[in-house]
């Protein structure tokens, strides 16, 4: 088994993979990580396998929330090994704590919250009035006609191949960006067809997806972000719930804002739609954003 694998011509597939973990114990499963020039483990990876970890000692539950934090950063060449505390298996409810381990040390760990089926009372936050997902260009358009202007020490990140299909509804500018509200919205998908009625995979695959730019957000009243280099940023931690069955090879609607910056952190919050206006998740995240001596001026 290689410590690092490349995304190929089927990113889907190479994430389902990365996200089948190896059981080496009872309660103990080692993770991959694919060698896409990353000087970090991407933390949304961390949050899937961790969540992964903790589907394979439960049965005929379904998570309905967890909480995470990040540590230390993931490093990418070698394999992280997920331990899983059984907390309490109840009659309605399971709880889960997953330890992500690395050189010895815990670089992440995450709660994880699952419950056996049940009917009761319903509503939701209304879904915003925004852009159809035909109305954009897709991420990879976006990229495309920014690649002349990205250096090469960036060019491989910049262009590898994603398993998740973004289109932002009001895209930034990469190089130099305006400062605008703290709100932003994209659609997403996979890229290929997901097993629909494999509810566990398709919450783990928005678990990866869910922390795809929400921390951008609060950097956007400031007019920096990741490659601009003026603002040093790092997820501190995260937080899912899930509210109904979705399908991720259909497109959802990703809403975000923050609300609240201070102390070199930023606080966001996220909404996660289908596209016909169900609320099928939520998520939070704290994150570093740091200010730093920009590497391009405006």
């Amino acid at each position: 088994m290689t410590d690092a694998a490349p995304f190929s011509e089927d990113p889907v597939a190479d994430l389902i993979s990365l996200l089948d973990l190896e059981r080496i114990e009872v309660n103990l499963f080692r993770g991959q990580s694919p060698d896409d020039g990353m000087r970090r483990v991407f933390g949304g990876q961390v949050i899937a396998q961790a969540l992964v970890a903790a589907y394979r000692t439960v049965e005929t539950r379904v998570c309905h929330s967890l909480h995470a934090y990040f540590i230390r950063p993931g490093d990418p060449t070698i394999p992280i090994l997920y331990e899983v505390d059984r907390a309490r298996d109840g009659k309605s409810f399971a709880t889960r704590r997953v330890t992500a381990i690395q050189h010895g040390e815990q670089i992440f760990n995450l709660a994880a919250s699952f419950q056996v089926a049940e009917s009761g009372f319903t509503h939701q936050s209304p879904m915003p009035e925004t852009k159809k997902p035909g109305e954009l260009l897709s991420e990879d358009e976006l990229r495309a006609m920014a690649k002349d202007h990205i250096p090469k020490e960036f060019q491989k990140q910049f262009s590898r191949p994603r398993p998740i299909e973004l289109k932002p509804v009001d895209p930034r500018q990469m190089i130099s960006p305006a400062k605008t509200e703290p709100k932003k919205q994209m659609w997403l998908r996979a890229r290929g067809k997901v097993d629909a009625n494999d509810y566990a995979l398709q919450q783990c695959l928005l678990a990866y997806a869910s922390d795809m730019g929400i921390l951008a957000t609060s950097t956007k009243p400031h007019g920096v972000n990741w490659f601009t280099g003026g603002v040093q940023m790092a997820s501190l931690d995260h937080s899912m719930w899930f509210h109904e069955p979705f399908d991720i090879s259909d497109w959802l609607l990703y809403t975000m804002d923050s609300p609240s910056a201070s102390g070199a952190r930023g606080f966001n919050r996220g909404e996660v739609f289908t596209e016909a206006g169900k609320l099928v998740a939520s998520v939070t995240q704290e994150g570093l954003m740091r200010p730093r001596e920009p590497k391009f001026k405006n």
